[in-house]
């Protein structure tokens, strides 16, 4: 069971360029920042002017990194990465950085997103005599920059590799020497640029410049190359900018501490709340949140409800990924591990509990029932995004439709099933309004199934014959 029952995302990028500094232990805490976009595999590449060397393996970041390790990677430049499998499954070969080695140097790349086109890539590459060691799409691209340097640049091999990609990545690369970075044309996964003193971070989110006491400088901008060296930074388009942002950043993706598109995502995120309480007003007793995801969002619905907020669901902060397998009894209250319900605070009270997203609808459900349990007289669910219908191409791992609860039932459908005594879900129109940015902006595809990319039927016939096989 997911006991989160939310969309998961692919990845955390973070890249230094700092010849005077602990680029390993500054990509450490950088890692740490963005620990809540992946917890599968943590890694680190250093360039000392000379070779790259690398660790990585399974685990979070300090269960991969110690005193030891972080002694032994010395450079100028280094890159890091955490991940959540998408494309690839979950095993070390898949982990990352990816080390690429050609007649002129070596470089690893670090990626973060879904590409479309990956098998057809793959396939010509291996006509051609590559070879490779993962099934991630991360991997492709690595090998095609490789494979197009030759004689020439990296700077042209990534122009060149741009031009063939089609999907969502966010990509930073290092070679012995320079940092890279470079975004899709609709920029739907986020990249930002920082500085420390005189020199340049690149990460996934601003949080994991604030970690390191970086200033934010400004966005990689959809459809950008950046390159930075002993030179300084440089910026070049090379694709036509089509922004598209995933929504998702907004919505529960991105750490609320983080800025996207020049706004603060806890002020997003609580006027989401506002809206909700606009929309579903409901007489209650007190608002609650689903930790951590859905409290800024119940402190808004709180703010302009005029209802008390209050904490009404414990979570247990110290509970990671566990490969132990439990017994039927323990699995059956398994979600009590994460969060427990304050029953002091709860019985007999008409209780609006607000979430981010419900996609499958299993814990939400669970949840309602702890509540229940706990005393509470009624039970009013507010979620502050749109029913999510569609399936993600782009990098979020939801595999096929007949997961997703809201793609083949009605709101009041839903409702009965989690066993609510109301439910009521952000419009897009609020959604895009508490962002502060106009709808263009944004990939909502998984709201709307409007899709920024078109997608090959290949992948549109996958997912349904996998959906079918699951019947």
């Amino acid at each position: 069971m997911n006991l989160k029952d939310k969309p998961e995302e692919a990845c955390g990028v973070f890249g230094v360029y700092a010849p005077r500094e602990d680029v390993a232990r500054l990509t450490y805490f950088g890692l740490h920042a963005l620990q809540h976009r992946g917890q599968e595999s943590a890694g680190i590449a250093v360039g000392d002017g000379k070779s790259i060397f690398v660790v990585k393996d399974m685990g979070l970041v300090p269960q991969v990194f110690d005193e030891r390790s972080l002694a032994g990677l010395k450079g100028r430049v280094a890159l890091g990465h955490v991940r959540y499998s998408t494309t690839g499954s979950t095993r070390w070969e898949n982990a990352q950085p990816v080390h690429k080695t050609f007649d002129s140097g070596t470089l690893a790349l670090a990626h973060n997103g879904n590409l479309i086109n990956s098998k057809y890539l793959k396939e010509m590459l291996q006509r051609n005599g590559s070879h490779f060691n993962s099934t991630s799409d991360t991997e492709v691209i690595a090998d095609l920059i490789a494979s197009f340097v030759g004689d020439g640049s990296i700077e042209k091999a990534i122009i060149q590799t741009m031009s063939l990609l089609e999907g969502a990545y966010a990509v930073a690369l290092i070679t012995e020497k320079e940092l890279y970075a470079f975004r899709d044309s609709h920029g739907i996964r986020p990249l930002c640029i920082g500085k420390l003193k005189n020199n340049y971070i690149v990460s996934s989110e601003t949080c994991g410049l604030d970690i390191v006491g970086a200033q934010f400088v400004e966005e990689v901008g959809p459809g950008e190359l950046v390159i930075i060296n002993g030179k300084g930074m440089k910026k070049r388009r090379i694709l036509e900018p089509k922004p598209a942002l995933c929504i998702f950043e907004f919505i529960y993706f991105a750490r609320p501490d983080s800025q996207l598109l020049g706004q603060n995502l806890y002020a997003c995120r609580k006027k989401m709340g506002n809206y909700l309480a606009d929309e579903a007003p409901v007489k209650a007793d007190m608002v609650i949140g689903v930790p951590d995801s859905g409290v800024p969002a119940a402190i808004g619905f709180a703010e302009r409800s005029g209802i008390p907020y209050g904490e009404g669901l414990i979570k247990n902060r110290y509970v990671g990924r566990t490969f132990i397998q439990p017994s039927q009894t323990i699995r059956e209250v398994g979600i009590r591990m994460k969060l427990n319900p304050l029953a002091s605070t709860i019985k007999g009270k008409k209780i609006v509990v607000v979430d981010d997203s419900i996609v499958r609808g299993n814990t939400t459900k669970k949840i309602i029932g702890l509540l229940r349990e706990a005393g509470a007289k009624e039970v009013h669910v507010r979620v502050s995004s749109p029913p999510y219908k569609y399936p993600c191409f782009y990098g979020i791992d939801t595999a096929t439709v007949s997961d997703l609860i809201a793609s083949k039932n009605s709101i009041e459908k839903i409702r009965k099933r989690i066993k609510a005594d109301s439910i009521h879900y952000l419009s897009l129109e609020s959604l895009v309004k508490s962002t502060g940015c106009a709808e263009s902006k944004f990939c909502h595809a998984c709201l709307s199934g409007k899709y920024p990319i078109k997608i090959p039927q290949e992948l549109k016939v996958s997912k349904l014959m996998l959906e079918k096989s699951v019947k």
